[in-house]
């Protein structure tokens, strides 16, 4: 039986997506938030291949609706720094005897089961990190590290080719999941508008590539 973990950190909904202010107005960036975090939820509690989802978040509605899905729930007081907050929740997993950890950002609304089960069977090795990355090759949009706390999370602009460089540094097979699926996370006015493409079935399936990470 798999021990791998999903952790969703989620900001404040309330105070979600402020880049798409030009184009929606707060109470539908909120709803937008809300919606993309079921999404991810949905996905992540329905893989069988995970052992659970943890979700980390100052917010309690955030934290009751995750709840809603089965979910384990860490509240994080204050403003914690991210990367701190994620390093605390695979504390957790570790101490609760998980082999890994697969992080994934609560505003991937077109992941789908499919992905999360790639990525888990490609992180089968003890020491491995399997990683996706956005349509600009700079973030981090989803990460299976194992064994939990192997690296030191980098999360932020640029966190791509950081994270590849502390894997390689801490000995792990590093391999990249390319999906374009979890190539979209929507954070700019544009974003919506690949969204909506792929709502009305322009990209249906997604391109999924697999590769092991070289440079």
């Amino acid at each position: 039986m798999s021990r791998i973990w999903a952790i969703i950190p989620v900001k404040p909904l309330a105070n979600a997506k402020s880049r798409l202010a030009p184009a929606l107005t707060p109470t539908e960036r909120q709803q937008l938030a809300e919606l993309m975090f079921r999404h991810v939820l949905e996905i992540a509690t329905s893989v069988p291949q995970l052992a659970g989802t943890l979700v980390i978040s100052r917010d309690n509605k955030a934290l009751a609706i995750a709840r809603e899905y089965g979910a384990k729930t860490v509240q994080e007081s204050g403003a914690p720094e991210m990367n701190a907050a994620l390093m605390r929740a695979t504390s957790l997993i570790a101490r609760w005897r998980g082999s890994g950890v697969l992080i994934l950002p609560a505003d991937l609304p077109l992941i789908s089961v499919d992905d999360v089960v790639a990525m888990v069977e490609m992180g089968d090795e003890l020491y491995t990190m399997v990683i996706a990355t956005d349509q600009d090759r700079d973030g981090t949009n989803a990460m299976l590290v194992r064994p939990p706390g192997l690296i030191e999370y980098g999360y932020g602009p640029g966190s791509f080719d950081r994270h590849i460089e502390r894997g390689k540094a801490a000995g792990a097979h590093v391999q990249i999941y390319e999906s374009e699926r979890l190539q979209l996370d929507i954070d700019l006015p544009e974003d919506l508008d690949v969204y909506a493409r792929w709502q009305n079935g322009a990209s249906k399936n997604g391109i999924v590539r697999v590769r092991d990470e070289i440079r």
